[in-house]
C-alpha cells in the first residue's frame, strides 16, 4: 500500500507477483537471517551468521562464499584443452590456468514431491545452471542426489513398514516417488552430459508419543562439483549502456510462483497452484546453452560481466539481480513466447526452465551471438543497464508497462522475520530387541533401502561421461554401488581433481538435534577420507542444506541447536561451510 502511495497509481498484477516471489522465504532466506527467541530469551546471532562464522575462523582456501549462485575455493593450477578460438573452428591449444573449485547443493523438494520426474530433473538443472552462473561462468563436471520418502511398502513381509497405516498421499507414493524421481535426475544427467558419481537414499518413518514422522513431503537434493579460472571467479558491475542477454527457450505457462510455493506446506495450496508451480526439464537447450558459455568461459578473456541463472520467478528474479546495482530497462517485446494466450506477469514470471541471464559490454554482444549460432542456442538482447536504480519491463511495441519502480521497492527492507519457541521436552523410548531374534532383525536391516543394494538408481545413470570421472559409486568387476566417496580430474593428464562425499542424520536429529549435526559432518568425513587430500582436513569445504518443518511447536528451538552445534563442530575441526 505505501509503495502503490509512493507511486501515485496501483500497482499492476506483475509488480504485486514479482515481489512475492523475489521475497519468498526459497529467494530470501528469511528464517536464516531472523531473529530467534528461544523460552522467552532473543538469542545474538542469526543462523546465518552461526554458519558464516566457520568460514571466518577458518578461511582456509575460500574465494567466493555467500553472495553468488555457488562457492569458489582455491584451486590448483592444471591444463586446459580447448579451441584457440570459440567462434568459428580453430586448432584446439592446451595451456596452464589457476583454478577455482566450485561446490553447490540445493533441494526440490515441493516439486518433487508433486511431480517426481520433472522435478527432480528440474533440480539436477537447475544446480548446474547455478555452477554455471558462478562467477563469469564455470565449468560444471559432476553431480550428486540425495531421495528421501516415506517408506515404499513395496512387500507385504516387511512388518517395519506396517507400524504406520498407509495413507493418502499427498500426489504420488513413496514407490512412485523414489523410481520416477531418480529416473528424472538420471535422465537428465545422462542428456546434459553431468554424470551423478555419488548419492544417497533412505526410507522411514516413525511414531511416537502418538505423533507421527515421516518423509511424506519428500526430499530430493541435488548437488555438484566443477572448476573455473580464477580470473573470472567474482562478477563485475554493470555499468550505464550494458546488454542484458538471454540465452535459452521460449516463455510457457510453467512454473507459475514456484518460488513462494515450495515455501510453505506442500498441498497448503489447491492442487491446480502446486500443479503450476512445477516446472519441466529441457536437458538439450540447457547444454546448447552451457556450450555457449563454456566458450566465454575458456576464452583468453572472457567478456561476461555478469551472469544469473533463471530459476524461482524466471525473469523477474534473475534480471533484477542482474541489474541490482545500477537498474535497468527490459523490452518484453524481445522475449521469446512461446504460447501466445501468455499475460505480462506469466512472461515475466514463469519459470519455464534452461534459461541464462548476462550482462555484456555492447562491443561484445557480436562475439557471444557468433559462438550462439555455432551451439545453435537462442540468444536476445532483451535490455540495458539505465544506472538510475529505476527497473522497467516494458512492450516497445505497444507502450505497456507491466513493471516500473526503483529497485528498492522491490528488495528494500522488510522488517526481519521473528521466531518464537519453546524448547519440548520428547523422549524416545529406548529400543526394545530379543538376542534370540538377531538373525530376523539382520534379514530385516539388509532389506531397508538406505541400507539393500542401489543398483536400480546406479545403473540407470551414466557414471563416466566427460572422461574426468576417476571413482564412482561401482566398485570392482561387478560394478557394486559400494563406493562412499566420488572423484574428479581436472584435466586430462594430471593428478589433482576434487573428492565430493555426502553425509546425513535425520533419525539421530529426531533424538538430539546437535548430535545430529555433527554425526551428518561426521559422516561425510569418513567417506570423503579415502581420498588423499592435499591440505588434510583444511581442504575440505562443506554444503549445508536443511530440510526442516520451521515454525512448528519446538521446531524453531530444534534447528538453532542444529546449526549452532554444525558451526561450532566445522569451527572446531578446521572446516567451513560457504555454501547451502
Amino acid at each position: 500500500k505505501s509503495v502503490s502511495q509512493s507511486l501515485g497509481r496501483k500497482l499492476t498484477d506483475s509488480e504485486v507477483f514479482g515481489f512475492s516471489q523475489v521475497n519468498s522465504e526459497h529467494c530470501r532466506h528469511k528464517i536464516f537471517n531472523g531473529v530467534f527467541i528461544i523460552d522467552g530469551i532473543e538469542k545474538e546471532s542469526t543462523l546465518f551468521q552461526m554458519i558464516k562464522k566457520t568460514s571466518r575462523i577458518n578461511p582456509n582456501k575460500i574465494i567466493s562464499a555467500y553472495k553468488d549462485n555457488c562457492s569458489f575455493v582455491q584451486g590448483p593450477v592444471v591444463e586446459q584443452f580447448a579451441p584457440r578460438t570459440q567462434d568459428k573452428s580453430d586448432f584446439f591449444e592446451v595451456k596452464d590456468i589457476e583454478t577455482v573449485l566450485s561446490l553447490k547443493a540445493e533441494t526440490h523438494n515441493f516439486p518433487t514431491t508433486v511431480e517426481p520426474f520433472n522435478g527432480a530433473a528440474t533440480g539436477t538443472g537447475g544446480e548446474i545452471r547455478d555452477r554455471m552462473a558462478g562467477g563469469k561462468g564455470s565449468i560444471p563436471v559432476a553431480g550428486t542426489a540425495v531421495y528421501m520418502t516415506s517408506y515404499p511398502r513395496l512387500e507385504d513381509n516387511r512388518p517395519w513398514e506396517k507400524e504406520i497405516p498407509a495413507r493418502k498421499w499427498l500426489y504420488q507414493t513413496p514407490e512412485e516417488i523414489l523410481i520416477k524421481a531418480s529416473n528424472g535426475a538420471s535422465d537428465f544427467g545422462n542428456k546434459f552430459g553431468q554424470p551423478i558419481i555419488c548419492g544417497s537414499v533412505l526410507t522411514f518413518e516413525h511414531i511416537e508419543n502418538q505423533r507421527k514422522l515421516g518423509f511424506d513431503k519428500v526430499i530430493m537434493l541435488a548437488g555438484g562439483i566443477g572448476f573455473g579460472k580464477k580470473c573470472d571467479s567474482l562478477k563485475a558491475e554493470p555499468v550505464k549502456g550494458d546488454k542484458v542477454i538471454l540465452l535459452g527457450g521460449d516463455n510457457y505457462r510453467i512454473g507459475m510462483g514456484g518460488g513462494a510455493v515450495s515455501s510453505v506446506a506442500t498441498g497448503e495450496y489447491e492442487n491446480a497452484i502446486e500443479l503450476n508451480a512445477v516446472q519441466r526439464a529441457n536437458p538439450e537447450m540447457q547444454k546448447r546453452v552451457f556450450n555457449a558459455i563454456r566458450a566465454l568461459a575458456e576464452s583468453d578473456v572472457n567478456p561476461v560481466v555478469s551472469i544469473h541463472d533463471h530459476g524461482a520467478g524466471g525473469h523477474l528474479n534473475c534480471l533484477s539481480e542482474l541489474v541490482e546495482s545500477t537498474g535497468g530497462k527490459i523490452d518484453t517485446s524481445k522475449l521469446p513466447v512461446g504460447d501466445p494466450t501468455l499475460s505480462q506477469k506469466e512472461i515475466i514470471g514463469n519459470e519455464s526452465q534452461e534459461r541464462m541471464g548476462l550482462v555484456l559490454h555492447e562491443k561484445d554482444v557480436e562475439l557471444l551471438n557468433r559462438i550462439a549460432e555455432r551451439e545453435r542456442s537462442p540468444m536476445y538482447v532483451i535490455g540495458e543497464a539505465t544506472g538510475d536504480m529505476q527497473f522497467t519491463f516494458e512492450n516497445s511495441k505497444t507502450g505497456e508497462k507491466s513493471i516500473d519502480w526503483q529497485l528498492s521497492y522491490m528488495f528494500g527492507k522488510p522488517p526481519r522475520t521473528v521466531l518464537e519457541d519453546k524448547t519440548l521436552d520428547v523422549a524416545y523410548k529406548g529400543i526394545e530387541y530379543s538376542s534370540e531374534r538377531l538373525e530376523d532383525y539382520i534379514k530385516q536391516v539388509l532389506q531397508l533401502e538406505s541400507v539393500a543394494c542401489k543398483d536400480w538408481l546406479t545403473n540407470k545413470v551414466d557414471r563416466s561421461v566427460t572422461g574426468r570421472i576417476a571413482k564412482q559409486q561401482g566398485a570392482g568387476p561387478l560394478h557394486l554401488p559400494l563406493n562412499n566417496v566420488g572423484v574428479i580430474t581436472l584435466d586430462y593428464q594430471g593428478k589433482a581433481g576434487i573428492a565430493t562425499s555426502i553425509g546425513h542424520a535425520p533419525v539421530a536429529a529426531l533424538i538430539d538435534a546437535a548430535r545430529g549435526s555433527v554425526l551428518s559432518i561426521a559422516e561425510a568425513l569418513t567417506n570423503i577420507v579415502f581420498a588423499p587430500l592435499a591440505d588434510g582436513i583444511r581442504s575440505v569445504s562443506l554444503s549445508a542444506n536443511w530440510m526442516w518443518p520451521a515454525k512448528n511447536p519446538g521446531e524453531n528451538s530444534r534447528i538453532y541447536e542444529a546449526v549452532n552445534a554444525a558451526s561450532e563442530f566445522a569451527c572446531a575441526i578446521g572446516v567451513n561451510i560457504p555454501t547451502g
